[in-house]
């Protein structure tokens, strides 16, 4: 669980710095890449853990 709330985190910095660039193609880039790590941030946190066998 922590990891993906690292993950998170981490996207939301890079998104927020992709939206201060978006003028440039750069920045649309860097905030696409962020808002990809938040989703799979959030959707992990759903996961169901492995079980080991």
């Amino acid at each position: 669980m922590t990891v993906s709330w690292i993950v998170t985190g981490l996207g939301i910095v890079v998104s927020l710095l992709g939206w201060y660039l978006t003028p440039d193609a750069w920045g649309y880039g860097i905030f696409g890449f962020g808002l990809a790590h938040i989703v799979l941030g959030i959707l992990d946190m759903f996961r169901e853990p492995a079980r080991n066998k």
